[in-house]
């Protein structure tokens, strides 16, 4: 795992390999950076990492110094791995919770500017992410909610859905909400 960007562009990480992961390729990751880049000035903004895992988005926004970030994982080996690397490269703006991410969303009042999501490809509630995340009114204005998903899932009947982008066999979708007035 390599981070691409920011003040530890370049460095690579090797996370246990006994974790139940699934990490973002390098390529999608740099794709989604490069969109990500042109809308948002990283260092004013707050993220929710949720399915963390390994922590690859989580460094990446960390390296670009974003404002604040929360990584939401169940598995203890990845909030483990994750505190670890958070402690080791001082990325102080950087908050690890285990949890479930359904009871999570559930109970959450911040907001955020970013929200990631990528669970397990698998997880049968997938598309209830956007849903909840609008319910809540988890997004800042202007926020953007990104769920990584199976190329062959369409999350475009969802509320706030905006595109799109496919990777090979892994897509991202995102979503933003217009708040009512």
């Amino acid at each position: 795992m390599r981070i691409i960007g920011g003040r530890l562009k370049g460095i690579h990480l090797q996370p246990p390999a006994n974790l139940p992961v699934r990490p973002t390729t390098d390529m999608a990751k740099e794709a989604l950076f490069n969109i990500l880049n042109n809308k948002f000035d990283f260092e004013s903004c707050s993220v929710l990492d949720l399915f963390c895992g390994t922590g690859n988005i989580t460094f990446e926004f960390a390296s670009r110094n974003a404002k604040n970030i929360l990584a939401v994982d169940m598995d203890y080996g990845c909030v483990n791995w994750v505190k670890t690397t958070v402690k080791n490269y001082e990325f102080n703006q950087v908050e690890v919770r285990k949890g479930d991410v359904f009871k999570l969303l559930k109970q959450m009042s911040a907001s955020y500017d970013l929200i990631f999501a990528d669970p397990p490809y698998n997880m049968p509630n997938i598309p209830q992410i956007p849903v909840m995340v609008k319910e809540q009114q988890l997004l800042k204005p202007d926020g953007l909610l990104v769920v990584e998903h199976q190329s062959n899932m369409k999350l475009n009947s969802q509320p706030g859905y905006t595109e799109t982008r496919k990777y090979g066999n892994s897509s991202f979708s995102f979503f933003e909400y217009v708040a009512a007035t």
